[in-house]
């Protein structure tokens, strides 16, 4: 891959701050806006989700889903000039009192503090996401 490419894709991972996932339940395509942080190398994400929410159903272990990342839109620019990723994640759910859990739970909180209360919740899940391939478009 191409150097300034993936140095914006891994800037565009930096600066957003929520994804979209599209996962399948029941059969049923579903769409959920998650907060997310990077791991150290960009290759995967992290998020928590609750156990109440019909999207958390789609976040089985080893399940592929699409993910989209892309920059805010807003109504000075030309939506067709949005940065964005979309990519197949493969979902790990991370067990509690793990070094992997500690690790996401710690990126989780430098980048969202209020995480801390969900984090302590037993409903909530942490997933790792693991990035695979996928388009990057800069823009058209």
């Amino acid at each position: 891959m191409d150097p300034s490419v993936l140095h914006a894709i891994r800037s565009l991972l930096d600066s957003a701050r929520v994804l979209t996932a599209a996962v399948i339940v029941d059969g049923e395509p579903v769409a959920a806006l998650l907060p997310f942080a990077t791991g150290p190398s960009h290759t995967v994400v992290y998020v928590q989700a609750s156990g109440l929410a019909r999207h958390t159903r789609g976040l089985q272990p080893g399940a592929a889903i699409s993910v989209v990342v892309h920059v805010p839109d807003a109504p000075e620019r030309d939506p067709m000039q949005l940065p964005r990723l979309t990519v197949v994640a493969e979902v790990t759910p991370i067990e509690r009192g793990t070094p992997a859990f500690a690790v996401a739970a710690e990126r989780l909180l430098a980048r969202f503090p209020s995480a801390a209360m969900t984090l302590d919740l037993g409903d909530f899940t942490v997933f790792e996401l693991r990035l695979g391939r996928g388009r990057y478009v800069e823009g058209f």
